[in-house]
């Protein structure tokens, strides 16, 4: 009753193995919770502060929206490249256009220089007044009396005479009457000289014969100048 009692104690032996509880790292716990951390603070800075996100209508619209301004830029291509070709035909038109100007004044002067030599070689006017008729003709075909004639002033002055020229002319009626006809006057500018042409219609029947040309200051009935020319049929 009183004997001793033994008690079996568990002595771990050289030989023997024993099972130890595995624990996660505490680093892969805090990798994978700053990874968990990360994605949730990017998706809330994604939702409050970022780009909202289109509709479906939304994006079809913005399609829509950039096919037309592609359209709006390839049509302003076009547009420019055929304002372009414009502009160098209109450039090239214009330094032709340049070229004849520039060879037309040159013709201008040249004919300015043999005009003068003209008016000096052309005989006075027979009554020796300034302005002068230097020189006209007078034809007559059917109904219709053509004149031309030319007015100059003496040489040295410049003054702008400003009439007017009254023709009348004498002729004779198909009954052989004679008689004349005032025709309408008209108006004359010249410094140096000018060239006068034109036509008027005769009267059925009236056969022109002669003409006198009356040229007339403004204001004025004075005759400052006058020839008769014949007509020619």
């Amino acid at each position: 009753m009183f004997g001793s009692s033994k008690r079996h104690v568990f002595k771990p032996t050289a030989y023997g193995t024993t099972r130890r509880t595995r624990r996660i790292p505490r680093w892969l716990v805090l990798m994978l919770t700053g990874v968990v951390l990360g994605a949730g603070g990017l998706l809330f800075l994604q939702k409050s502060y970022g780009p909202t996100r289109l509709t479906v209508q939304q994006s079809e619209q913005l399609h829509y929206d950039l096919n037309s301004a592609n359209m709006d830029k390839q049509r302003l291509q076009t547009d420019l490249s055929r304002e372009t070709r414009t502009l160098a035909e209109v450039r090239t038109q214009l330094a032709s256009q340049a070229t004849e100007l520039a060879s037309a004044k040159e013709q201008l002067e040249q004919a300015k220089k043999d005009i003068a030599m003209f008016a000096q070689a052309m005989p006075p006017d027979p009554r020796g007044t300034s302005p002068g008729i230097r020189a006209a003709s007078f034809t007559s075909s059917e109904d219709l009396l053509n004149y031309e004639f030319l007015v100059m002033q003496e040489e040295g002055k410049t003054a702008l005479f400003q009439g007017k020229v009254e023709l009348t002319v004498a002729g004779r009626y198909s009954n052989r009457k004679s008689g004349h006809i005032d025709l309408p006057p008209f108006d004359l500018e010249l410094e140096r000289y000018t060239h006068v042409d034109g036509n008027a219609t005769m009267p059925e029947g009236f056969t022109p014969r002669e003409v006198t040309i009356k040229i007339m200051r403004n204001d004025s009935d004075k005759v400052v100048g006058t020839r008769t020319i014949r007509v020619v049929r």
